[in-house]
């Protein structure tokens, strides 16, 4: 599975022109899942998305998690972060998971932050969507479980 995690004062994804999840403090996640991803990777990306140090405490330091800091989630289906462009213009999408398998496996995320009590919410998988969000920081970080 990879990631891009944004931390956001506020995301929102629409389709067709209508809001259908948002989030205020917390952070916007980009999620692909990959052809070999199975029960391990999807348990391996709840809890670092659930745990990461991305939020600042009391001190001014990246110490908090999305969980301590009360924070929600906006999980987006990306499969397009395993794209490889190395050879010719158009990118490969061939390690990224069919879309059956990484539908469950996206809702098994899902589930699993919410099993945490991290307010989650999500696009359409396999719809054009239209994802608007401020990003706090601005801080960005990459996830990938192969890695």
């Amino acid at each position: 599975m990879r990631a891009v995690i944004q931390r956001v004062s506020e995301g929102s994804v629409s389709v067709g022109g209508q809001t259908i999840g948002q989030v205020g403090h917390g952070m916007v996640v980009l999620l692909a899942v990959g052809q070999q991803d199975g029960d391990p990777e999807v348990e391996w990306m709840v809890r670092k998305i659930a745990q990461l140090r991305f939020f600042e405490g009391d001190d001014g330091r990246l110490n908090q998690s999305v969980e301590e800091s009360g924070g929600g989630v906006l999980l987006i289906s990306q499969f397009t972060l395993y794209g490889n462009c190395k050879k010719g213009n158009r990118p490969s999408f061939s390690r990224a998971g069919a879309p059956e398998e990484a539908l469950a496996r996206f809702d098994q995320v899902v589930a699993g932050l919410r099993s945490r009590g991290i307010p989650t919410e999500t696009g359409k998988f396999g719809a054009t969507m239209q994802v608007s969000l401020v990003n706090e920081g601005p801080v960005t970080l990459l996830l990938d479980s192969e890695e």
